[in-house]
């Protein structure tokens, strides 16, 4: 199967089970998981923050950020097409009681500071308390330029407001940006990064902050049912993925760009962007059905739709990306 749909359906290579199998374990709920503290103090400091917290995903990792900065009846600012707002159940509000304040992206993945600016609430019992603002990187598959995110970050602090990243791919933005992790998480007080997506872990997500943030996510994260006991065989994959994963995202970006020059070249198919490991395409939508079930029949899986995005990753190769346009050419072409 060639699988394009997603980075997160990635599986753990058997050096990757290896080292899970080998994993040193103790109890994470009383804190002496030695594999768990390891993994977080190493990504706390490659993101230049003081301390990590391990959680079983990026959803539970992002609610908990968001719990441990806003209480009842405050709110969030965050782009519509922010994953923490359009792709996680409503849970701040829902479990949180946190109200968010949608904003419209900018083409490039910013939310405009003006916008920012404008959805700040005043301090009056008639409206929600805003205190936070949260960012994505990548999003969409682009890297967020780094002279906005610095006045973005810098622009909330001066209003009053903590700041909180998405980075559930930032590795992906760090090696499109060639840039050390911690370049691109300055200046947010707290940052969520993803193991199971293009780094090919099975499982697992990381919040790195100060100690203080990190203790009361802490306190949310077991709330929320994420305290985990021998979870250092998670943590095992996670730390192997740090080690043999990271620089090897350049070939993702370099198959994507691949899969796109070749949809490019085939007139039933408009490439709308392509970033990092993301491509997007529209198609006639009369032939996605067909179309779709064309690939199925050739074991090539994808969520095909008038307008599409398709992702590389570690179990893509240049070949399967050749494979896949091919077989949409000779679609068209039959």
């Amino acid at each position: 199967m060639i699988d394009l749909r997603s980075d997160t359906v990635t599986r753990p290579s058997p050096a990757m089970l290896t080292a899970m199998t080998r994993a040193e374990t103790g109890d994470d709920v009383w804190g002496d998981d030695p594999t768990v503290l390891r993994l977080q103090s190493r990504l706390a400091e490659e993101a230049g923050k003081e301390a990590g917290l391990f959680f079983p995903s990026g959803t539970q990792s992002n609610l908990a950020a968001l719990m441990a900065h806003c209480g009842r009846g405050d709110e969030y600012l965050v782009g519509q097409a922010a994953h923490t707002y359009k792709f996680e159940g409503g849970g701040a509000a829902v479990l949180g009681s946190i109200q968010p304040q949608p904003l419209e992206n900018a083409e490039d993945g910013t939310i405009p500071l003006e916008r920012v600016a404008a959805a700040i609430k005043p301090l009056d019992d008639h409206f929600a308390r805003t205190r936070l603002l949260a960012l994505e990187n990548t999003i969409g598959g682009k890297v967020l330029p780094p002279a906005y995110v610095a006045e973005a970050t810098g622009f909330a602090h001066d209003r009053g407001l903590s700041t909180h990243l998405d980075g559930a791919r930032a590795f992906n933005a760090a090696v499109a940006s060639n840039q050390p992790l911690a370049a691109l998480t300055e200046g947010f007080d707290t940052v969520s990064i993803c193991f199971s997506k293009g780094l090919g872990a099975p499982v697992g997500s990381v919040l790195v902050g100060s100690t203080a943030l990190i203790e009361v996510a802490h306190r949310w994260r077991k709330v929320l049912g994420g305290g985990m006991r021998q979870s250092g065989v998670l943590a095992a994959a996670c730390l192997y993925a740090l080690d043999h994963n990271v620089a090897r995202l350049a070939d993702d970006h370099a198959n994507a760009a691949r899969l796109a020059d070749g949809l490019a070249r085939i007139d039933e198919v408009r490439v709308v962007s392509q970033a990092t490991n993301m491509v997007f395409a529209q198609f006639p939508p009369q032939e996605c059905a067909g179309l779709q079930a064309w690939l199925t029949e050739r074991g090539i899986l994808t969520q095909l739709l008038s307008a599409s995005r398709f992702v590389t990753h570690l179990d893509v190769s240049a070949d399967d990306v050749d494979t896949f346009v091919a077989a949409v050419r000779a679609y068209f072409t039959r």
